[in-house]
């Protein structure tokens, strides 16, 4: 049986524990970024696609092996195996080596869009990954809907990701229009982990600074 938070601990220290294991280590930061490094590299040094996006595919498959070899999760690779593929499909379709970057903003773009949305319908993003972390999420996994103080202070947190996810596009997007495949690159890794690392610790200082009372939910 698990504890019930207590009568006076806040929103935000509730939300600070149960998002604390969402922020990834330093290594799946890495693995994210070193097949488009390995792609920049790649093209500063051939100007030609396909052995800039075969250095992309070797780098991956090292990182595979290198977690293989210890038994680790692949979880990070696969991200990255995943993204340099449908970079390579647009690139290879198009010929252009800016288009390895379109599936990246063009996602970015989505979940701008997502995570704006579900503010504005009061089902915050943010609000899940917090959810996922109540101890009484097997039996009532959306019983932080439930507490108004709690959807508020997911939606301005979500609010901040929203704001990460349209900054990679309003720098990207102009980058890709002029086919400044460099500028895209230190771009991306740039606006990868650094950005998100940003991102969390404005989330981070805004629930430090919050003391919004928590009300325990009555029995269902």
């Amino acid at each position: 049986m698990s504890e019930a938070a207590p009568a006076a601990e806040t929103v935000e220290a509730i939300i600070r524990h149960r998002l604390s294991s969402a922020v990834g280590g330093w290594r799946g930061s890495v693995e994210t970024a070193l097949p488009t490094i390995a792609f920049v590299i790649g093209w500063t040094i051939t100007t030609s696609l396909r052995p800039s996006l075969i250095a992309a595919g070797v780098a991956a498959v090292v990182l595979a092996g290198l977690r293989l070899a210890q038994r680790q999760s692949l979880q990070y690779v696969l991200s990255a195996v995943f993204a340099t593929a449908i970079a390579a499909f647009f690139a290879l379709r198009s010929g252009r080596a800016q288009d390895v970057f379109l599936p990246g903003i063009l996602i970015n773009l989505a979940y701008a869009a997502a995570t704006l949305v579900s503010v504005l319908a009061k089902w915050p993003f943010i609000g899940f990954l917090v959810g996922a972390g109540d101890p009484e999420a097997k039996t009532d996994p959306l019983r932080w809907r439930r507490d108004p103080s709690m959807v508020a202070v997911c939606s301005r947190l979500t609010l901040v990701t929203t704001a990460m996810f349209a900054l990679r596009v309003a720098i990207m997007y102009p980058l890709y229009l002029a086919g400044n495949v460099a500028a895209l690159g230190v771009a991306k890794i740039a606006l990868g982990w650094p950005l998100w690392a940003a991102a969390i610790a404005v989330m981070g200082g805004m629930l430090m600074r919050g003391a919004t009372p928590h009300t325990p939910l009555p029995e269902r």
